[in-house]
């Protein structure tokens, strides 16, 4: 009996001192591949006594492909861009945001929420981070004269030697603005031109169309140009290598993002989502992030002042840049005109 006692004591204190008083918690997060650093996610869990769990993806259609069927079970929070945003909001895959949990969205800027057209009260989402793809160049590796635009992809110089993401969004949005339309346009004739820009212009000259592998092979020196994001170039390349980089988003536009955090309406911890949501945007907190892949401070009006790093483009640079909106039943134009550039040599 005394045995029996002494483990049900146990017990009780283990539930008594574990995260919220009712047993050790685990928040579990879908996000995209480098998008999160190690020592924010180890602050959190010591701050609130959890554990956190992170699955990644690389595409806004395989994380979107995953949770329909089913794959998403457990998940907490996941990070979509603004047009997945919006279709699992229209889909009702969201939970609710309760501001109150969230104070620290008084630092999300207005001009974020003014082109968050899909969710402008963050009824359903919180801003992670508003930016956009670029390019970068090994400058060792290329002509001195390389244009500094989205016509690099048409340098026969670089033939073998580019790489294009696999994102259908991205490279049509930035052939469209490379033709002086909107990266959202509706428009067949200029769909149409834009993809007759990617398929005889770029595609000739890129190894591939490359969301996954593109920063470890640009590190190694097997690519002299690759179209990216900033923060996988950042993190497998030294400060020493990344000197030999030149990164830009070109002055014509291109497609701009804004990734979004959630809690699904199925979220086993939502009060758990709500405080990470609301300890990411800390601006001690955010500026880690930043610092972490020189991201400008576009998102959190209080975080610069904690940054330590200077960022690799500005806010200023991303003037003429559109976030990619969901396109609705106009998308299936757009797949039709890709799926034999993706697909077919």
């Amino acid at each position: 009996m005394t045995r029996i006692l002494s483990l049900v004591l146990a017990a009780a204190l283990t539930l008594l001192s574990s995260c919220g008083g009712d047993g050790t918690r685990t928040l579990h997060i879908y996000n995209w591949t480098y998008y999160m650093p190690d020592e924010v996610i180890t602050a959190f869990e010591e701050e609130y006594d959890c554990d956190v769990v992170i699955d990644y993806f690389s595409s806004n259609e395989e994380m979107f492909a995953k949770l329909q069927a089913g794959g998403g079970r457990g998940y907490d929070i996941v990070f979509p861009s603004a047009d997945y945003t919006s279709i699992m909001i229209k889909l009702g895959m969201l939970a609710p945001i309760d501001h109150a949990m969230i104070p620290n969205l008084q630092y999300i800027p207005d001009i974020v929420k003014q082109v968050a057209t899909y969710d402008p009260g963050m009824e359903y989402s919180v801003p992670y981070f508003m930016g956009a793809a670029g390019i970068a160049v090994n400058t060792t590796l290329a002509p001195p004269d390389y244009e500094r635009s989205w016509m690099i992809f048409a340098d026969e110089r670089l033939a073998g030697r580019m790489t294009l993401l696999d994102d259908m969004r991205e490279v049509m949005g930035d052939a469209l603005k490379t033709l002086g339309y909107s990266n959202n346009s509706t428009s067949p004739d200029e769909v149409q031109e834009a993809a007759r820009l990617v398929a005889d212009e770029w595609k000739p000259n890129i190894v591939k169309f490359d969301a996954e592998s593109f920063a470890k092979s640009f590190a190694r020196g097997e690519f002299a140009v690759v179209h990216c994001y900033a923060e996988n170039i950042i993190a497998e390349m030294s400060a020493e290598e990344l000197e030999k980089v030149d990164f830009f988003l070109p002055e014509t536009g291109g497609s701009m993002y804004i990734d979004n955090m959630v809690i699904l309406k199925d979220a086993p911890e939502k009060e758990l989502a709500h405080q990470f949501i609301n300890f990411i945007h800390e601006p001690e907190n955010y500026a880690i992030f930043l610092d972490e892949f020189s991201f400008p401070p576009t998102t959190n009006t209080a975080a610069a002042a904690y940054m330590e790093t200077t960022p690799l483009y500005t806010a200023e640079d991303l003037e003429g840049y559109e976030v990619i909106a969901d396109l609705g039943e106009d998308l299936d134009m757009y797949n039709k005109l890709w799926e034999p550039i993706r697909y077919m040599d």
